[in-house]
């Protein structure tokens, strides 16, 4: 207020208080509008009332030339009133302001309640939900599927669970850049929301999703869910201007949800779709407990090997490479055992895969190589002419550098002659375009080491790789021996005959020695001998033991 508004409202009421006090009859009601006035006009202040009262009492009479004696009765009772009525308006005021306060801070409290119920709803939704297809993320669907086992009353339920990953999504990607593959893999995650809109389906990262199906009845009702969505998703679709078609591989898990947990469910889910994916893709596997099992222990074994190294548990035996001319043993082919604390002595089908899968064949492969080569260089002592030893070479290990600085430093340690030792290869090792393998052969063939080639005839059959090959031997598979253990007379006995002497008659032709594996009986070994073959290798000839033993007969 202005001091001309202020100076207005005084004099309007000072008016107000004159007419008052002469006024026939006298009403006391217009010293409480008065007081309500100034009030409302915010002079309020204690100080405010005190001086209003004492202007009134001392002025006003003055001022209208009024008898004091006559009025005093009147400007008691006005000033009072005045009096009342500011204190009212000041109490009214007052208590209005505090409901206006309490009303106020109750407007700002559900304010910001409703804020933090939706900043709660906000983060609740970013923590549970993939940022870019809008999905449930794992985090829900961990919520989904442990309520859905854990939950009172459901242990009779049964639950299913589609683990899906795209196939070949990274070539997507590396192609058309992670834009196209951001867009695609939003388009699938639209189409399978679409067309499984009644179970959850959830984004755990990267190409891989995953479907919740709560109260199957059976198996098929996941198996259908997982059609469904292998369908949805080979759909071809429009993506920033590319038609992109794709495909994908899905693990499935159905049990009852009794005994189970969302943690076994999910690793069920994860190994099922790997086997989906070893198969070849675009197809749904279904969890089977016996394989898992079997899976399981092969994992178990593989990663068993480095300790088994360190612990010393493996060791060789030989087999003889038996002359058909005269029986003399011309050498003895090393094979790698497992003397294993648990599940006693493996065989080499039982492991050697586990270590080539994992690489591990390198490590074991350089074990079996420096352990044969030292004990054959003891296979010398008091002999003119001992036998050599052999051992097979892993397609890693051929395919390794530093081959040829392995191989040239192992019989530097051993003190064994290069012509003592002879290094195996399949046929498959070497269908490959890199020149360094081949190199490397003819290096260690230069320096007097022997190549054979292992199970020749069940490979490529790539016959130009005896031209490029430094190939010393070649062990034919005992696929084709053991047909000569029918009869002669049987057709395909004689078939099996004839293509061992044209590929005994095609190896001497190319000044080769060859030797048949898988020979058992005496019958086969003459055979053999018929044809011209110079070796054979098998239970006739002993079955696979300490090198000892072969020592003592060969002496």
């Amino acid at each position: 207020m202005t001091e001309a508004q202020l100076e207005a409202l005084l004099q309007r009421l000072t008016e107000r208080l004159a007419a008052a006090i002469q006024a026939e009859p006298f009403d006391l009601r217009i010293g409480q509008q008065v007081g309500a006035e100034l009030v409302a006009a915010h002079i309020a202040s204690a100080e405010g009332l005190g001086r209003t009262v004492e202007v009134i009492q001392l002025r006003l009479v003055r001022d209208l030339g009024l008898v004091a004696d006559e009025v005093e009765d009147r400007m008691a009772r006005l000033l009072a009133t005045v009096a009342t009525g500011y204190a009212r308006a000041l109490r009214d005021r007052t208590l209005d302001e505090q409901e206006s306060i309490r009303r106020a801070a109750m407007v700002a409290r559900a304010q910001a309640e409703r804020a933090l119920r939706d900043s709660e709803a906000r983060f609740r939704h970013q923590a549970t939900h993939d940022p870019l297809t809008e999905l449930p993320n794992r985090t829900l669907f961990t919520e989904r599927l442990s309520a859905a086992i854990d939950e009172p009353g459901r242990g009779a339920d049964r639950v299913g669970v589609c683990f899906l990953d795209l196939d070949r999504f990274k070539v997507v990607n590396d192609s058309l850049g992670h834009q196209v593959g951001d867009s695609l893999l939003v388009s699938v995650a639209q189409r399978l929301r679409r067309a499984l809109g009644e179970h959850l389906v959830a984004r755990l990262g990267g190409d891989e999703f995953v479907i919740l199906v709560e109260r199957t009845a059976c198996t098929d009702d996941a198996v259908k869910v997982a059609e469904a969505a292998l369908a949805v998703v080979s759909e071809p679709a429009l993506v920033d201007g590319h038609e992109l078609t794709v495909s994908a591989s899905i693990g499935i898990v159905e049990r009852q949800v009794a005994g189970t947990s969302p943690g076994e469910l999910m690793r069920a889910a994860d190994s099922t779709l790997h086997w989906a994916k070893a198969a070849g893709g675009a197809r749904w596997a279904l969890f089977d407990a016996d394989r898992n099992r079997r899976e399981l222990a092969r994992y178990a074994l593989s990663a068993a090997i480095p300790t088994a190294l360190d612990r010393g548990e493996f060791y060789l035996d030989y087999q003889p490479l038996t002359s058909l001319r005269d029986g003399r043993v011309l050498g003895m082919e090393a094979l790698v055992r497992w003397r294993h604390p648990e599940l006693g002595v493996l065989r080499p089908d039982s492991f050697i895969g586990l270590a080539e899968e994992t690489g591990l064949i390198v490590r074991l492969g350089g074990w079996v190589l420096a352990e044969a080569c030292r004990e054959a260089e003891g296979w010398s002592a008091g002999h003119d002419d001992p036998p050599f030893v052999s051992v097979n070479l892993a397609v890693r290990q051929v395919h390794r550098p530093g081959l040829v600085q392995e191989v040239r430093g192992v019989l530097r340690q051993t003190g064994l002659p290069p012509d003592r030792l002879q290094l195996e290869i399949t046929e498959s090792t070497m269908m490959s375009t890199a020149e360094e393998p081949v190199r490397a052969l003819r290096v260690l063939a230069d320096q007097g080491v022997r190549i054979a080639i292992d199970d020749f005839g069940t490979g490529y059959c790539n016959l130009a790789y005896l031209r490029d090959l430094p190939v010393t031997e070649l062990k034919v598979a005992g696929e084709f021996v053991a047909g000569l253990r029918a009869p002669a007379a049987d057709p395909g006995s004689r078939t099996d005959e004839r293509i061992l002497a044209s590929l005994v008659s095609l190896a001497h032709a190319l000044d080769l020695t060859v030797t048949a594996e898988g020979v058992e009986t005496a019958e086969q070994a003459d055979r053999l001998r018929a044809i011209g073959c110079d070796a054979g290798q098998g239970w006739h000839f002993g079955r696979p033991a300490p090198a000892d033993r072969f020592l003592a007969q060969w002496a």
